[in-house]
């Protein structure tokens, strides 16, 4: 703590990485204290539970790519880690590095997951001599001023509309994969919520999250943003969203690829997918159709090709509690 407030004292480019439960509103607005006093720059990890929106304090996510992680993370100096370690890359890439920090930043690892984050945060604020009730930069409440899209049914006109919509205290579990960059953006300025990303590897992990979500807070609404591919490792969920009652909506993005897997390819040098690897990373021939298979879970479900059907099942799905499912068709 002594060594992170006399980095943060010296004068270099510094920026305080954030993860876990430093990701929680009150840890974020000690940070947010410290960011406004000293300068540093606020980037996070990819955390199990972050809580955003207008009020609260937002810490830049560390971009999932690797060549755009590195170059944005290219001027620090120092680095100041608080939940976990340095960030590094998510595969080993050829040709690229493995950590993302410019090898010259000095990096200390303040404190790691297992301890009081909030109170680690707030003893580096009293070790720089910032009050508890010093002023920090809050979110700024933007959500009223988003348009409603038009226009083609895609990511960004998707986000546009669950953003303009976002219930306050509302629940995202996302497993958007490609698709949920936009929404990410957007969430700064919207009502309060909670955002449960998926943390590992793995795929799948959506719609499961959604379920433990809905059990847990049976009174918040949850939202799950469900990319279709890897929504079929544990489509089964939708029953027992059923089951339960749960208050979920599903908005699946139906683009009918493994999307991420292809981006993956590329990055390790593979631009010319053969027949093979291409029916491997497609979902065509047959379509999915996720309405039919929500319908035979018992989840009631509609299918939007349009945005304006999208914001009108949208609509529909928010207004009610329990389960519904939205089969985004993207074009």
């Amino acid at each position: 703590m002594v060594e992170a407030a006399k980095a943060l004292k010296s004068g270099k480019s510094a920026v305080l990485i954030l993860a876990g439960k430093a990701l929680r509103a009150d840890a974020l607005a000690t940070a947010g204290r410290i960011a406004a006093a000293t300068g540093a720059a606020l980037f996070s990890q990819t955390s199990d539970r972050t809580q955003r929106g207008a009020g609260r304090v937002a810490a830049r996510p560390v971009p999932y790519n690797v060549d755009l992680a590195v170059s944005t993370m290219k001027e620090f100096e120092v680095a100041i880690c608080i939940g976990g370690r340095q960030p590094v890359a998510f595969f080993a890439y050829p040709g690229k590095p493995s950590t993302i920090l410019d090898p010259a930043c000095d990096v200390i690892e303040m404190a790691g997951h297992e301890h009081d984050l909030a109170a680690s945060l707030a003893g580096l604020a009293d070790e720089l001599g910032i009050a508890p009730n010093a002023p920090f930069v809050p979110n700024r409440f933007m959500q009223h001023e988003i348009a409603d899209p038009t226009g083609a049914l895609n990511a960004e006109t998707i986000a546009l509309a669950v953003a303009r919509r976002l219930p306050e205290n509302a629940i995202i579990c996302e497993e958007s994969i490609t698709s949920g960059g936009k929404l990410a953006a957007l969430a700064p300025g919207l009502h309060p919520h909670d955002h449960i990303p998926l943390t590992g590897g793995s795929i799948g992990e959506g719609i499961p999250l959604a379920v433990g979500a809905g059990i847990a807070c049976p009174d918040r609404k949850i939202v799950a943003m469900q990319a279709d591919g890897s929504g079929m490792y544990t489509v089964q969920g939708l029953w027992t969203q059923a089951r339960e009652n749960l208050d979920v909506l599903t908005v699946v993005y139906s683009n009918r690829a493994y999307a991420i897997l292809q981006g993956e390819m590329r990055n390790v040098g593979v631009n010319d997918f053969g027949v093979n690897a291409r029916r491997m990373l497609d979902l065509d021939r047959p379509n999915l159709d996720w309405c039919k298979m929500a319908a035979g879970m018992g989840v009631e479900a509609g299918r939007a090709t349009t945005v304006e059907e999208f914001s009108r099942l949208l609509d529909a799905g928010l207004s009610r509690k329990g389960p519904f499912l939205i089969e985004a068709v993207m074009t």
